[in-house]
């Protein structure tokens, strides 16, 4: 299934419902849009896990199925969560093409755009074919060690490869399209996608990438020589990290999956062969949630105004004319 094949929307048939785990807040959110979603005659699934860990009797008495099952049977999937919660879900269902709508009931939510007051009232929209496709990149981060690999992992907002708990930094290599381009002594590297560049990126002050433009960033952490500043390369390109230098050191996919590093371990990143697809209401701007998110529409408070004697004296009654 792919994206487009929901649209026009009289394809819908059966949504998928996924939730936090290891929480039961979401249980009476789960049970209103089931009831609502079958009172509209669609074929309700509850995500497994998020059933047995929902602890509602009456979660567990709808269809249940693991992602696999609903990658192969949901027309579209609603999460209700965090950020969190979606990441989980993006990276299971994107290789399906099952387009996924944000509940939010974590903090920020930069992925999840639907308030859980509002959840009832945007179905019409959703159901009608009113609700805008969004295509978001995904990393592989492949891990090798003697040559061989370790392991694969899918990463929609970033790869991270840091130090570990313990306080020396990680010495590491970074090549580029088999380009050497310089050696790194930090706490680590974020490699972020465009989805990632507003989590962990953005507090280790790396760029902003719109969601549509096609590229990676390379963030250092805590870089020990102040020259080493994010870099932003096309998502075509094939990005190498080789392990120097490390006692502790982990690659982390999306702050969820972890695996321990060696010195001389190898992690290749590249884009996906696929994208998750996020279904936006009618009316989204991304430029619109990042100001409210980030506060960006925030006024300063009002200081009133200095009389050119006040200035004079708070510059020092320095002489700027000149």
């Amino acid at each position: 299934m792919n994206a487009s094949a929901i649209f026009p929307p009289n394809g819908v048939r059966t949504i998928a419902l996924i939730g936090k785990y290891n929480s039961r807040d979401i249980s009476d959110s789960l049970c209103l849009l089931a009831n609502d979603l079958q009172r509209r005659g669609m074929t309700v699934l509850i995500e497994k896990a998020t059933a047995e860990n929902s602890g509602s009797p009456q979660i567990l008495a709808w269809a249940c199925g693991d992602f696999i099952a609903i990658g192969e049977r949901a027309d579209l999937a609603i999460v209700l969560g965090g950020d969190g919660t979606m990441l989980n879900a993006a990276r299971q269902l994107a290789r399906f093409g099952v387009p996924l709508v944000g509940v939010n009931q974590g903090r920020l939510g930069f992925m999840t755009d639907i308030a859980r007051s509002d959840m009832l009232a945007v179905l019409d929209d959703l159901l009608a074919g009113h609700f805008i496709p969004e295509s978001r990149q995904l990393l592989v981060a492949s891990i090798f060690r003697n040559g061989q690999k370790l392991s694969e992992h899918l990463a929609l907002n970033e790869v991270v490869i840091d130090k570990g708990a313990f306080g020396r930094l990680i010495e590491l290599q970074l090549f580029i399209d088999g380009e050497f381009v310089f050696n790194l002594r930090a706490d680590g590297l974020i490699v972020s996608t465009p989805t990632g560049s507003t989590a962990y990126s953005l507090s280790a002050n790396g760029p902003i990438q719109h969601p549509q433009v096609s590229s990676i960033a390379l963030v250092p952490l805590c870089p020990h020589a102040l020259s080493n500043r994010p870099i932003v390369v096309s998502d075509a390109c094939q990005i190498e990290v080789r392990i120097l230098r490390a006692i502790d050191s982990r690659v982390h996919c999306d702050g969820q999956m972890a695996v321990d590093l060696r010195v001389g371990d190898i992690i290749c990143i590249r884009r996906a062969e696929f994208s998750a697809c996020l279904l936006h209401p009618p009316g989204y701007s991304y430029f619109t949630m990042l100001r409210e998110k980030l506060h960006w529409s925030a006024q300063p408070d009002v200081l009133p105004l200095m009389s050119v004697e006040d200035q004079d004296d708070l510059m020092g009654g320095a002489d700027c004319s000149g």
